[in-house]
């Protein structure tokens, strides 16, 4: 596995954990990363994913509901809504990972932890938030301005 998607798989597991426990996302990481060590520079980009994503859950799950209505998010497994939350913080809110390499991670992600049809699912909505991607970015700026 390669070193950022290793990374991202301990964010994946992370934010599992937070999304169907009320446990505290701080004491899951740690755990994980003890589980799955990762050097310095690969647990502060899984820590940027955990720690950027989660107080954005709503606002991030409100505009995938938007852009892929198609899928709604309360049917969504768990694992695959994380997984999506993943790439759509990346390529929309960090910027810094091409929407082409996220969707590629994600569906990766989906390979290992997923369902048979997760890989597919993941890769048609991601496509689907890739296709508004200016609007969203747009919409997240507007966001920002109001707060």
């Amino acid at each position: 596995m390669k070193s950022r998607t290793k990374a991202r798989s301990v964010a994946l597991q992370t934010l599992y954990e937070v999304d169907i426990s009320d446990h505290p996302p701080g004491e899951i990481f740690k755990a994980r990363l003890e589980d799955i060590p990762l050097n310095e520079d690969l647990a502060e980009f899984a820590r940027q994913i955990i720690f950027g994503i989660i107080p954005l859950i709503t606002e991030l799950d409100n505009l995938i509901a938007r852009y892929a209505p198609e899928w709604p998010l309360d049917q969504i497994a768990a694992i695959d809504r994380n997984i999506l939350r993943i790439a759509f913080w990346e390529f929309a809110i960090q910027g810094e990972t091409p929407v082409k390499v996220a969707i590629n991670e994600a569906v990766e992600l989906a390979k290992m932890f997923g369902s048979d049809s997760a890989p597919r699912f993941v890769n048609g909505v991601l496509g689907s938030l890739a296709d508004y991607q200016n609007e969203i970015n747009r919409a997240l700026q507007q966001k920002e301005k109001e707060d």
